[in-house]
């Protein structure tokens, strides 16, 4: 029973063996493409994300207090957030010469 079971295991193996090199060879390329896709995809999120965050005007305005506690007194809910690209109440800082 286990002569026969043996021999024929040793049959499937030499019967699948052409097949198990190219089978391996694209399931080793598949891998790696899926792998440089999804890094692709995660840094371009991130390039779009940083390119968001670079849109919002807080840090320039001059009602922006810089402070932990109370970043911004008109709208403290939503400074420094995506919520104020566009906020309403935005004054850009005015220009201050340096004391030397």
């Amino acid at each position: 029973m286990v002569v026969l079971l043996r021999s024929a295991l040793h049959g499937l193996i030499h019967v699948l063996q052409p097949l198990l090199v190219p089978t391996c060879f694209v399931l080793a390329w598949g891998l790696m493409i899926l792998l440089f896709w999804s890094i692709g995809s995660a840094l371009r999120d991130a390039l779009a994300n940083a390119k968001q965050m670079h849109q919002i005007p807080c840090a320039n305005c001059q009602f922006f207090t810089s402070s932990y506690h109370l970043k911004c007194p008109v709208h403290p809910r939503t400074a420094l957030s995506v919520e104020a690209i566009n906020c309403p109440d935005y004054e850009p800082t005015a220009y201050r010469a340096q004391d030397n």
